[in-house]
């Protein structure tokens, strides 16, 4: 569903992106772990294309990815993305927000985006809070609503790019439980975090990188007992050591 190959990537001199090449299969939940400045968002970023790269390709669901124009907008709406902030529009209510791509883009009707909104609210577990503004919801439940968003525009593919890292330690709770659900049911997602009890319980595969690099992909059971790379084991030991 997701094929990366050879991609380079430069911010400058900094070269954040060392020739990753990356596949997650349909209905896969593949885990990006790694130290900060490793370029886990940045690769989750260019496979949304708000990252363009240097080199290499990347394709999802067989198709490359498009440069710019009404095609990257369509291809878009296929890969869903939820970020660290949540982006909701502020002036709008929880149901405008997840009404108005649905309406926009694939352009659906009103009556179809309020009863599709209203479904995925009420799977995110917030379907009561739908007439509120952003504002007067915890950052969780927002978080909830970015998630929902997402889902509304129907994509075969999810990214996650650190979804609970601004979020209160009891929120994020909430937030992975809904992201478990959603693998459970079959989505194909890529998600970058640091929560290794997701990683755990809900990965198909852990994929480890650290300077632009991807050092391991395998299973969750394998890298967390057993990681081949001593960066790897470096990395482990400090995060399971608090």
């Amino acid at each position: 569903m997701i094929s990366v190959r050879g991609v380079n990537k430069h911010f400058g001199p900094l070269h954040v992106l060392r020739e990753v090449s990356l596949d997650v299969q349909r209905g896969q939940v593949v885990v990006v772990l790694g130290p900060s400045g490793s370029g886990k968002s940045t690769l989750c970023r260019t496979i949304n294309r708000l990252e363009t790269i240097d080199s290499g390709t990347i394709a999802v669901d067989g198709k490359p990815l498009p440069q710019e124009g009404k095609a990257l907008t369509r291809y878009r709406a296929d890969v869903g993305m939820v970020f660290q902030s949540f982006n909701l529009f502020a002036h709008k209510t929880i149901l405008e927000n997840v009404m108005l791509a649905p309406q926009k883009v694939r352009k659906i009707s009103k009556v179809a985006a309020r009863e599709r909104a209203m479904a995925l609210l009420d799977r995110v577990g917030i379907a009561n809070q739908a007439d509120k503004l952003p504002a007067q919801l915890s950052g969780g439940q927002q978080q909830r609503v970015a998630i929902a968003r997402a889902l509304a525009m129907e994509p075969k593919v999810m990214l996650f790019d650190e979804p609970t890292s601004a979020l209160d330690p009891e929120m994020v709770t909430e937030v992975l439980e809904v992201m478990t659900s959603l693998a459970k049911g079959g989505m194909t997602m890529l998600v970058v975090t640091h929560e290794m009890g997701f990683a755990r319980r809900a990965a198909d595969r852990v994929v480890f990188m650290a300077d632009g690099q991807v050092l391991e992909d395998t299973t969750p059971t394998q890298f967390f007992s057993n990681p081949s790379s001593a960066r790897a084991r470096d990395f482990l030991g400090k995060i399971l050591s608090h």
